[in-house]
């Protein structure tokens, strides 16, 4: 993909191919895969090879390197821009001349999923190996390496929903990492108000999607797309933010699990968050300790 469709892009003899909307968008077409090619080709790929005679102990490797996984965090917040640039051109002479070059069975846009694909393969290998490897002396390295995949993909399922959201005047990467986020049942109850607004707003609840950040918590409404593919991914469109420093949270309301209170200024901003489901809680019976780790 980088030698016959991207070095192609800078190619003078193919320059009369490319449509010229498309010029000088090669890093929105191939985000920062060659970021990742290098990484995989240089550092990964050598350090996996030592570990051919002792598969067990290849967690260490995942571990040593896990910091540079993140690169496939930028890859996949691209994504959307990506696809809508190759749906746009996919027609072209350009890339149809490139994948003929290439023999390839393909188009471009199959090749340009591989590394999503992959970021989320690494968890289901290191799953099946740590299956495989009890009592192993990596089995402890092959169980964080996962739990640390894990949260790599926690992470990048985060920021692509962070990027879909619309309407915030400010900048997002202002407020702090991204601890979590996702869709709530939310009624208010504002000291300030209209009387009749505040009994409607108290017993009808409003679907929000709640973005937590280190310095803030922003409530968005979800808009569903009808497109393909990334642009079937939902957007957030933006309601209002509370600043942190002056939350103070409640965790159960009225004796209901599901429900937990957020409230700001003393009070004065009230609202009764609704989760879909609540974790069982863990069993004191001592169970298979392979099972309790994939729990």
């Amino acid at each position: 993909v980088l030698q016959g469709y991207a070095a192609e892009m800078d190619n003078p003899l193919m320059a009369h191919l490319i449509p010229p909307e498309l010029q000088n968008k090669k890093d929105i077409l191939f985000g920062n895969m060659e970021e990742i090619y290098h990484f995989h080709n240089r550092i990964f790929l050598r350090e996996l090879e030592n570990y051919v005679e002792y598969p067990e102990l290849v967690g260490r490797c995942f571990l040593d390197q896990m910091e540079d996984f993140q690169i496939y965090e930028k890859y996949c917040q691209n994504k959307p821009r990506s696809e809508s640039l190759w749906r746009q051109f996919s027609d072209s002479v350009f890339f149809q001349e490139c994948q003929r070059k290439l023999d390839h069975k393909l188009s471009l846009d199959s090749y340009l999923l591989k590394p999503v694909q992959r970021i989320t393969k690494y968890q289901l290998l290191l799953k099946e190996m740590l299956k495989y490897s009890k009592n192993c002396e990596g089995a402890e390295d092959l169980q964080e390496a996962l739990t640390s995949i894990l949260g790599i993909l926690k992470a990048v399922n985060d920021s692509m929903h962070q990027i879909a959201i619309t309407g915030y005047d400010g900048n997002l990467n202002e407020l702090g990492k991204l601890l979590m986020q996702g869709s709530f049942n939310v009624w208010t109850d504002h000291k300030k108000g209209h009387a009749k607004v505040k009994d409607l707003a108290r017993f009808k609840p409003m679907q929000r999607h709640l973005f937590l950040h280190e310095k803030a918590v922003l409530f968005c409404k979800k808009r569903e797309e009808n497109g393909e593919g990334y642009e079937k991914a939902p957007s957030y469109s933006y309601k209002h933010s509370l600043n942190m420093a002056a939350v103070g949270i409640t965790e159960n309301v009225k004796g209901d699990a599901k429900k937990f209170e957020i409230w700001y200024n003393a009070r004065e901003e009230v609202y009764i968050i609704q989760v879909n489901n609540v974790p069982l809680p863990k069993k004191t019976k001592q169970t298979n300790k392979n099972q309790n780790m994939e729990r």
